[in-house]
């Protein structure tokens, strides 16, 4: 058994499909060690065991609106697609969603996932309140109206505080988005007018290889407070493009959103990909570091100069925005972040030596990296850069004092035992 991109074979003594709340609490109770795996989405070890590996999506699903209609409750095990499906007949949406709308709402939340907008932060700040199996099979429910503080170390939780059965998320009206790519928009001025490029819509992604020295800047408004005119024909010293693109240079755009400026439902716009179209599985690594926004500068430099070591082993990088948040292991905490996500050819040993080089230019500049992606920094190491993981530590202990779902990454990580 592995994850979505096949990097990672799991190696649990038992994978277990409860069919019931009341069987995954049975086995949680039962079992010496266990995690749970959602849609397989990450690119290391958070999710493996060797003990209990659980899988909930033969949980009853479901989608409950609330009276004032400001949220929605649904089963962690829901991936976005679906829930998006789900919300536009109530005429309900969510304020954001990743590039890839296949992942499960409780493994992204859980490791940090975000989208893109200098006034969004990640996709966990969605949530209100959420429903977990402890390991000793006790349900406890945790809000951010009555219990704050447990509750902001708890979303971003790792899988490692008990296993997620009930998410309730915030919600607001639908709306409509449209979307363009502009071509060939010059690096220096990405860099330069950082604020202009990424305050310039709701939504904004640069895509590069760092070989060039330029990108492509993906560019989507609401119409409902943007309207529905593109920034012009030439903006940045881009060019509107003439057709539909793919992230990655080359590649057919069939399976893309739709572009060109045509309004379209938010959940059929935000993501890059459509959600009817499912990947089985992908020919890809992925890594993501986060930092401070005002290092953005820098990083683009940083990234600029090692192009020509990092870009044959590049199928695309993309630059995104992320508002801050006060969770405490969310890599946006306490600050408004860019993020550069890398898409690299599956060659495992040389895309680790790559992120090795990328991480000594940004780490020093603040650089976090994505919980569930790459990373060559030693996990030991990442806990150090939060500065509530004591506090999360002490979480740990209390919601979890057998360590059950702990495993070695997360051990490792959080420097625990």
């Amino acid at each position: 058994m592995h994850n979505w991109a096949g990097n990672i074979d799991f190696r649990p003594a038992r994978v277990q499909r409860p069919t019931t709340v009341d069987e995954a609490r049975r086995i949680i109770a039962g079992a010496g060690q266990v995690k749970v795996l959602g849609s397989g989405h990450s690119f290391n070890r958070i999710a493996d065991t060797p003990g209990e590996l659980l899988m909930l999506d033969g949980l009853p699903r479901g989608l409950d609106v609330s009276a004032d209609r400001r949220t929605v409750t649904v089963t962690g095990s829901m991936r976005y697609a679906q829930l998006a499906r789900e919300l536009q007949p109530h005429g309900l949406a969510l304020a954001n969603l990743a590039s890839l709308p296949h992942i499960s709402v409780a493994g992204s939340c859980a490791t940090g996932t975000h989208g893109s907008g200098d006034g969004q932060p990640g996709l966990a700040s969605a949530v209100t309140a959420l429903r977990l199996i402890t390991s000793d099979g006790e349900l406890l429910d945790l809000s951010r109206a009555e219990d704050p503080d447990r509750f902001a170390g708890s979303v971003v939780g790792l899988g490692a505080l008990g296993a997620v059965v009930g998410l309730t998320l915030a919600v607001e009206p639908a709306f409509e988005v449209a979307q363009w790519v502009y071509d060939d928009v010059p690096l220096d001025r990405i860099a330069d007018r950082f604020d202009e490029v990424f305050g310039a819509a709701y939504s904004v992604s640069a895509f590069t290889d760092w070989g060039g020295d330029t990108a492509n800047v993906w560019v989507k408004r609401r119409t409902d407070r943007e309207g529905g005119a593109h920034p012009g024909k030439r903006w940045l010293n881009g060019r509107l493009a003439d057709g539909p693109r793919h992230p990655v240079p080359g590649l057919s755009p069939a399976h893309c959103t739709e572009q060109l400026g045509l309004p379209g439902p938010w959940h059929e716009r935000l993501p890059h990909f459509r959600p009817d179209f499912t990947p089985s599985a992908g020919d890809e690594l992925q890594s993501e570091l986060l930092l401070p926004r005002e290092a953005a500068p820098a990083a683009v430099a940083a990234l600029r100069a090692l192009g020509p070591r990092i870009a044959p082993l590049l199928l695309t990088s993309e630059i995104r925005t992320v508002a801050a948040d006060d969770l405490w292991l969310s890599p946006c905490y306490g600050r408004d972040s860019v993020a550069v996500h890398c898409t690299w050819h599956p060659v495992e040993e040389p895309v680790r030596q790559a992120i090795t080089l990328i991480e000594a230019e940004l780490l020093p500049l603040g650089a976090r990296p994505h919980w569930g992606k790459l990373f060559a920094l030693r996990a030991e190491a990442v806990g150090a850069l939060y500065e509530r993981a004591d506090d999360f530590r002490r979480l740990m202990t209390a919601l979890d004092p057998r360590a059950a779902f702990r495993n070695d990454f997360i051990a490792a990580a959080l420097a625990t035992q």
